[in-house]
């Protein structure tokens, strides 16, 4: 029995010889920290100097070549292949010419508070296990609270972004309601058609994709008709159905546009309706004194969603969800299960973020947040917003004058804009306009078809984006015009045949 217990304690000493690799010394740790950084400092030095937009991707496959556990492998050799098959390939999110879809942005802070929290791995889903982490998400979730207007009895959760807060959101707004199944097919959602994909998704994924949907008509800045919401709320009621849900935008994603708000509001109130607002593009603009009239309405919403990989410029994964009554999401989330009963809040008060989502693991997110935040402070974030509100009037103003046909007045930082060719498809032409940039790489722009239209988007959010890239983005259209210009095969079809018959 002694002689198995020696073998037994040999082989686990012998395991911990070989698992100990995984736990590297600080001359290790060192120079594993070194290679890492110099990669980093190489890139975020001469970023403005790379391609925004790579069609190379010739190298994506090679990331297959060294398998997953074949290793080890040295760690220059691994940086390598991940800037070559990860980073140079399609889009640098973090490069200042990200003028596409709604730029995320990459602060610096946020990387070394994204370091911090992977080293000591804080957990940050329950208050018992990790007070701290937790102490600082309702910190930070009461700072966002302040910001829209929400009041006291506000709640809330940092979500991987704007899809997970949404889904939150939704789920308390059906638990409030006391929705269940047999009430599905008769309870109406209410949105215009520029309304976030992600917030069908979250009804969908909530058991709910029975529900009503209506268009509510926009105007021609493509906001929602307050009259035209009260027109179907009354008809869907006269119906015999139950009106449940308003979804409003602070910031569309095809063209930026913000709703009527606080009239949108009145309606909720007057009609009892959960009114639920996605700002995840444009909430954290209520930073400004200046902008909050347009955002008047937002601190009236039942619940909102934020992104801070958006307008506060945090890295992809930093989302958040606000709730007025703070009730509504616990009720609709809070589980209790035996293993966890030592995490029992009667010690040291407060709700845990377990019980207001549907996340137990939890990254710490709200280091990511907190650490640039209190590093900088609140001014160089409205000094950047203001700085893309400024640039989009400029850009919005010089792209007319190289004889662009503009889409709707911008309510935030997205132009929609198209030519229009003398003869030929405006379409095919527009759509060829934006592959060419693509080609070109410098800087990186997307499209939207509004009413018909094929358009290009110009969107000013990536914090790195000044005027030099804006000035760059006017010269890469006007270049690109010339080319399509000087090649009418490239985007009309019967030219291109043309020239193959002759």
């Amino acid at each position: 029995m002694h002689r198995n217990s020696g073998r037994a304690r040999a082989r686990i000493l012998e395991l911990e010889e070989r698992a100990r690799a995984l736990d590297p010394d600080e001359r290790e740790r060192n120079r594993l920290m070194r290679a890492a950084h110099g990669f980093a400092q190489h890139l975020l030095s001469d970023i403005a100097n790379k391609p925004a937009y790579s069609h190379d991707k010739s190298a994506v496959e090679e990331i297959r070549r060294l398998g997953t556990g074949d290793g080890p492998h040295p760690i220059e050799q691994l940086i390598a292949r991940f800037d070559e098959s990860v980073v140079r390939p399609g889009l640098l999110p973090s490069h200042p010419g990200h003028l596409a879809y709604i730029p995320g942005g990459g602060l610096y802070a946020s990387s070394l508070a994204d370091y911090l929290a992977a080293v000591t791995n804080e957990y940050a889903g329950v208050r018992f296990v990790g007070p701290g982490s937790v102490e600082m998400e309702d910190m930070i979730l009461d700072w966002m609270a302040r910001v829209v207007g929400f009041p006291p009895t506000a709640d809330g959760n940092l979500a991987s972004g704007g899809s997970i807060a949404s889904l939150t959101a939704i789920v308390a707004a059906r638990e409030a309601a006391g929705l269940k199944a047999r009430d599905f097919d008769s309870a109406v959602v209410y949105a215009t058609p520029h309304i976030h994909q992600c917030l069908h998704k979250a009804i969908r994924v909530a058991g709910m994709g029975e529900t009503v949907p209506r268009d509510v008509p926009v105007d021609e800045g493509f906001r929602m008709c307050p009259r035209s919401l009260s027109e179907l709320v009354a008809a869907d009621r006269a119906q015999g159905l139950r009106p449940w849900l308003v979804l409003g935008s602070a910031g569309t994603a095809d063209t930026g546009a913000i709703d009527p708000l606080d009239r949108v509001a009145d309606i909720c109130r007057r009609e009892g309706l959960w009114f639920h607002v996605d700002a995840a593009y444009g909430g954290f603009f209520a930073l400004l004194d200046e902008f909050r009239p347009q955002l008047a309405g937002l601190e009236r919403a039942d619940s909102l969603v934020l992104d801070p990989h958006k307008s506060m410029f945090l890295p992809y994964g930093t989302g958040a969800v606000l709730v007025r009554n703070r009730d509504a999401l616990q009720d609709a989330h809070a589980y209790y299960a035996a293993y966890l009963q030592d995490t029992v809040e009667s010690e040291g008060g407060g709700r845990s973020p377990a019980a207001v989502s549907p996340e137990l693991t939890k990254h710490f997110r709200a280091l990511r947040v907190w650490l640039p935040l209190l590093l900088h402070g609140e001014e160089p974030f409205r000094a950047c917003l203001r700085e893309k509100l400024e640039l989009t009037k400029y850009f919005h103003r010089e792209v007319e004058r190289l004889g662009f046909e503009l889409g709707p007045e911008p309510d935030l930082t997205v132009v929609t804009f198209r030519w229009v060719p003398e003869s030929g498809s405006a379409n095919a032409f527009n759509q060829a306009l934006v592959e060419e940039t693509h080609r070109d790489g410098r800087v990186f722009m997307s499209s939207t078809t509004v009413k018909g239209k094929f358009m290009l988007r110009m969107a000013a959010l990536a914090f790195r984006t000044h005027l030099d890239t804006i000035d760059l983005a006017l010269a890469v259209l006007r270049e690109a015009l010339e080319r399509l210009e000087a090649h009418p095969e490239r985007w009309r079809p019967t030219v291109a045949a043309a020239g193959r018959g002759g």
